[in-house]
């Protein structure tokens, strides 16, 4: 399973330039990826204080890109942008199929230093996506910090753990250190996008996107503040060896706290 991750800057609350931008690594992709992780907001960057820049799902101009590119390079896509229903504001993940099927993923955990708590209402579940045979599960930025969310309880619910964000270079150690015990925890493997550049609010961002199997090696990785896109190829026969040789999850509830 080939994931690409897109390192990249954003450019603040223009939406029309982020798409191209966005489309013209999309494409440079096809056949050479089955899966592209997009940074979190891709269309806007970090706007919460903008509820005019959020769309409706079912008239968002930001899907009806993301199905196309799907369809026209023949790859899944996920990241997030900012949706809205009815009064409610979402920073709404995505998993977008060649094939249109689409699944959406609200993002649990709201960054409240940041009035995304205050403005945006927070999503109730956690959503699995499969994709040639691979399960997936998405989470958008501020969920890295909060493990149990994304337990992994059977050791089978998932495969590839994604991480779509926004994550300011003050706060990179904490990404640097988060993503692999992510993947420890959870034998799984794991593949987080961050962007590079400034934003609207005096936050820069120096990337450090990178890819993790469950020995902790780095599949691929970035440099301060590089631009780019790089390929993982996470090998499942792999991971299912390692699952079988090591099935952590079995002995996770045998020392359960009583109540």
């Amino acid at each position: 399973m080939r994931v690409a991750l897109l390192q990249y800057p954003i450019i603040w609350a223009d939406k029309e330039a982020n798409l191209r931008m966005t489309e013209e690594r999309l494409s440079a992709l096809q056949g050479k990826a089955d899966v592209a992780l997009l940074p979190e907001m891709f269309t806007t960057g970090f706007c919460v204080q903008q509820p005019q820049l959020a769309e409706s799902v079912g008239d968002s101009m930001t899907l009806a890109f993301l199905l196309r590119c799907a369809r026209d390079y023949d790859l899944a896509i996920a990241g997030s942008f900012m949706a809205k229903e009815a009064a409610n504001l979402y920073n709404r993940g995505f998993f977008v199929r060649p094939s249109g099927e689409t699944d959406f993923v609200d993002k649990r955990h709201l960054y409240a230093s940041g009035g995304e708590a205050e403005l945006f209402t927070r999503g109730e579940k956690r959503v699995i996506s499969e994709y040639k045979g691979v399960r997936f599960c998405l989470q958008i930025c501020y969920d890295l910090r909060f493990p149990v969310w994304v337990r992994n309880a059977t050791g089978y619910d998932y495969d590839i753990l994604l991480y779509s964000a926004l994550w300011p270079d003050v706060r990179i150690a904490a990404w640097d250190l988060l993503l692999p015990t992510r993947s420890v925890e959870n034998q799984c493997y794991v593949a987080g996008v961050n962007c590079v550049g400034n934003d609207g609010i005096g936050l820069h961002y120096n990337g450090h996107s990178v890819a993790y199997d469950t020995r902790l090696h780095r599949l691929v990785e970035f440099e301060d503040n590089e631009e780019g896109t790089k390929i993982a190829d996470f090998n499942m026969q792999n991971l299912a060896y390692f699952r079988e040789i090591l099935p952590l999850w079995k002995d996770a509830d045998r020392f359960k706290i009583a109540d």
